[in-house]
């Protein structure tokens, strides 16, 4: 699964040629990309073009019967992690300065809360013409972003500013915007998080108190350094952040069989999930009935030790958390697990608790080196992690 997604506006330019360029640049760079195009940049690029080179259908049509029901500018507005019309003509800087939508792209990209990144391409005298200074400066004041065109020779032979800028300057303005820091690019991450559930019967569990908080804000800082996240996802208060790949699973076991299934495909293992160490042995299936209740509990798998003794080259990194004894405990646990680093955490300290937006944690790398942290959100803590993995 891509990492975010670009929404890229194709308007009718003699310039849409370089669009099918910038579309190659970004999916490249691991970004999901979406075309709009309109009736008129389909006199100059065909939409078969850029549906192959994006891997999507092209929208065009606002009343395409052909398509499933969806409200498709409302479902590419909010999918869209950037907005970028390239090229952008005066015409459709124009109809955005005064909020016209009258077609599929000013129709969506009103719809949209993303940052937008405008590529003007036209005629020297369009650009410096009054009005179309004002359309764009009223644009600008709007927070709307430009890249600004370049000098030199125009399609209809004139020389000036007008040409839209190449599609790599284009590729990299947007890259930078939305992954300023790609230090995680190319890598792929294995999350668990979340508590799983063991049952009693048909409608009880043993469970605990985890709410899956620690390992969303990893996976999404994972996504926001470039990164691909595969997270195993037990029961969580939070849903995943956008651009992840998601497995969910409710036992322990569940869990140690996805993580397992996927282990070849990751690089860095963080196990921040809180799996049950016991499931019930006499388990029912229907309800039960008692005046008194007596379980018997077997050891579930250990999903972090299974996976240090198979890893090979990868790192992984476990949670511990703990409410007593908390760097003795967590050393333990990390030779135990054969882990690169322990993040350990006391859940009995103010702001480090279970479902809490903050935390507090001691670092213990498998050298020994310490790193003692104040509390801080979790999102904090999950860069300072991916900043200390980076290290191993």
């Amino acid at each position: 699964m891509a990492l975010k997604t670009v929404i890229v506006g194709v308007t009718g330019g003699i310039a849409a040629y370089k669009s099918c360029i910038l579309v190659s640049k970004l999916r490249k760079m691991g970004y999901e990309v979406k075309v709009i195009m309109s009736e008129n940049a389909t006199q100059f690029v065909t939409p078969l073009t850029l549906e192959t080179l994006s891997n999507n259908r092209v929208v065009r049509d606002m009343f395409d019967k052909e398509r499933p029901y969806e409200v498709e500018h409302i479902s590419y507005a909010k999918q869209a992690s950037a907005f970028v019309i390239a090229p952008a003509t005066a015409n459709f800087i124009g109809k955005a300065a005064q909020g016209i939508a009258d077609d599929m792209l000013t129709t969506t990209i009103m719809a949209t809360l993303s940052p937008v990144i405008v590529c003007p391409a036209m005629n020297v005298n369009m650009v410096n013409n009054p009005v179309v200074q004002a359309n764009i400066a009223a644009l600008k004041e709007r927070g709307w972003l430009f890249v600004e065109p370049s000098e030199g020779m125009l399609a209809c032979g004139d020389v000036g500013k007008g040409r839209m800028e190449e599609p790599e300057t284009i590729a990299e303005f947007v890259d930078n915007l939305l992954t300023p820091n790609p230090d995680y690019r190319g890598k792929t991450v294995l999350v668990t998080a979340g508590a799983t559930r063991e049952p009693i019967d048909g409608v009880r569990f043993i469970s605990n108190r985890s709410s899956g908080k620690m390992g969303m804000a990893i996976a999404e800082a994972v996504i926001d350094r470039g990164g691909r996240a595969i997270v195993v996802q037990a029961f969580t208060s939070v849903d995943a952040p956008k651009g992840v790949e998601v497995i969910r699973v409710s036992t322990t076991e569940e869990m140690r069989n996805a993580v397992m299934d996927h282990l070849s495909r990751a690089d860095i293992i963080i196990k921040a999930a809180a799996p049950s160490d016991y499931k019930v042995k006499n388990y029912s299936a229907s309800k039960i009935k008692a005046e008194s209740l007596s379980l018997e509990l077997t050891k579930n798998p250990d999903i972090a030790a299974e996976v240090g003794q198979r890893k090979g080259d990868r790192k992984m990194v476990v949670f511990a958390a703990e409410t007593e004894n908390l760097l003795m405990n967590a050393r333990q646990k990390l030779l135990a697990k054969n882990a690169d680093m322990i993040v350990a955490n006391d859940v009995t300290a103010e702001g480090a608790g279970f479902d809490a937006d903050t935390n507090i944690a001691t670092l213990i790398k498998a050298d020994g080196a310490i790193v003692s942290l104040e509390k801080m959100t979790k999102t904090e803590l999950a860069h300072i992690i991916l900043d200390e993995i980076v290290t191993l």
